[in-house]
């Protein structure tokens, strides 16, 4: 390095910082980031101590960082934050942000201003929500995430397969059933809650495994007691946490010592077919799978075609691909070949596709 040259900032990997994340978020490297989660301050502008019925105090969130002074002055702080996030966010990365009534809707006014886009809302609905004891509103039993990317064409990680089985091979909606922190999960200190607005494990291993991949660097501005970071090590992701704090940084890092990184056999994700190599036809003829003159059958073995030298085949008077001769033979605009025609083995039908499984894995040895 040269006189007067000035080092590349280091990114800060599998740490937690203490500071103003605005700040501290000026000194990581530009675009070095694959994923953010944010839960940033509410602006619950609680006025009065709430009280249960029987004039209990509920432990809720009054917290002094959570004041401000007006929505101007809340407005212009989530611009500040989020501006920072987005220049450390590489280009093909995400944010995710959580909130309430109180703030998601200022939040994402101004995240799309600053150019971001909306990929989804997601609604976690809590199992067991806090209730509402003044009994002059419906009970707030669910909180809003936003999901965006960097751009409307910007490209962007989803493990959809993942999500899929996640929830039963079907698709994982934009509703998420799940219960709020509590128990030996929740984390306390003198008997009171260490942090008011501990997330649970389950809502960030959801986030983090759809929307990111092992070894990619994951970044909460607003660490708080440390959930992300735990979900984040556990499967196999860097993070960096920045928390104001001092206490819940303390309590995240004791956190995260008991917790330990998943087999890297476990954190294999499920892939589509659509991201798996592409196997023309014809690979299977060179790869002795099947060999030409060879017979094929729709499901029903209504009709039988004929492999050629070249991958073609032929039935019903047309010569062509799987897919051309598939519909051909349907009288269909189009067809999956690999799924319509099946071959004879050990005296049943059974599909190409699984030949074409067989034909990956042997170039992959």
């Amino acid at each position: 390095m040269g006189v007067g040259d000035i080092a590349e900032p280091r990114l800060p990997r599998n740490k937690i910082i203490v500071g103003d994340c605005i700040e501290e978020l000026t000194r990581l490297p530009e675009g070095s980031v694959d994923l953010v989660f944010a839960d940033p301050p509410y602006n619950l502008q609680l006025a009065n101590t709430l009280l249960r019925p029987n004039n209990s105090r509920v432990d809720g969130v009054d917290d002094d960082w959570d004041k401000f002074s007006s929505f101007g002055a809340y407005d212009a702080f989530t611009r500040d934050w989020l501006d920072a996030c987005r220049r450390v966010l590489k280009p093909n990365g995400s944010l995710w942000v959580i909130g309430s009534y109180h703030n998601i809707f200022r939040v994402g006014t101004v995240l799309q201003d600053l150019g971001y886009w909306v990929l989804n809302d997601v609604i976690w609905r809590k199992t067991n929500p806090m209730p509402n004891f003044r009994g002059r509103r419906f009970t707030n039993a669910h909180e809003t995430m936003i999901w965006a990317s960097m751009g409307q064409k910007a490209r962007y990680t989803f493990n959809y397969e993942s999500m899929k089985a996640l929830n039963e091979d079907l698709q994982m909606r934009s509703d998420w059933l799940l219960p709020i922190c509590s128990g030996s999960e929740r984390l306390k200190q003198d008997g009171r809650k260490t942090h008011p607005t501990q997330k649970p494990e389950a809502l960030l291993h959801r986030v983090i495994l759809a929307a990111s991949h092992v070894g990619d660097v994951v970044l909460d501005p607003f660490m708080g007691s440390g959930t992300t970071a735990v979900a984040a090590k556990r499967l196999g992701r860097t993070f960096i946490g920045i928390e104001r704090e001092e206490t819940y940084a303390n309590a995240a890092r004791a956190r995260l010592k008991g917790v330990k990184a998943l087999d890297p056999a476990t954190l294999q994700v499920s892939k589509s077919k659509r991201a798996e190599a592409r196997i023309p036809f014809g690979t299977l003829l060179e790869l002795g799978l099947l060999a030409p003159g060879a017979a094929l059958y729709d499901p029903a073995a209504r009709h039988e075609a004929k492999v050629r030298a070249d991958g073609s085949i032929a039935c019903a008077g047309a010569q062509g691909s799987i897919h051309k001769i598939g519909a051909h033979v349907q009288g269909a605009m189009a067809c999956n070949g690999w799924t319509f025609w099946h071959y004879q083995a050990d005296g049943a039908l059974k599909p190409i596709d699984d030949l074409r499984s067989a034909a990956r894995a042997k170039l992959a040895s």
